[in-house]
């Protein structure tokens, strides 16, 4: 009777390939968010030079969007490093897991914060803009 209950599914290696391909396909969708936000970043840097004759005001916004795909891609990133141990993980790899995750928090905490606060002077900025292109208020 236990034996019929012991009937596996799927077996370990199967299930470590399965789990290998998936871990495979999500870091390269994160290796590739990032690879494309560099490119883009950096097409919107040569654009802005070439169209301004410097890029000045327009690096900020460039910085964030590159912010952002750096985010995203590290999300990926860490997505596939837990994966990688969704399966009969040792304690080196768990070990190995703890430590990445911390460093790609604190990359990501410190990218989001810099993305806040980029976000907040594009902001000022378009306040200021706003309030120096406004008719003067008569007193």
């Amino acid at each position: 009777m236990n034996d019929l209950l012991a009937v596996e599914v799927l077996s370990e290696s199967t299930l470590r390939h399965g789990v290998d391909l998936m871990v495979r396909l999500v870091e390269a969708a994160g290796a590739l968010i990032i690879f494309l936000g560099a490119v883009w970043a950096f097409g919107r840097f040569l654009v802005a030079g070439v169209r301004s004759g410097g890029v000045g005001r327009e690096f900020n916004r460039i910085r964030l969007s590159l912010g952002r795909f750096l985010a995203l891609g590290l999300e990926f990133q860490l997505a596939g490093d837990v994966l990688r141990t969704a399966v009969a993980p040792s304690f080196t790899q768990i070990g190995q897991l703890a430590a990445i995750a911390a460093i790609r928090t604190a990359l990501n905490y410190f990218l989001s914060r810099e993305i806040a606060e980029e976000r907040a002077e594009i902001e000022r900025e378009r306040r200021k803009e706003a309030d120096d292109t406004s008719p003067a208020r008569s007193a």
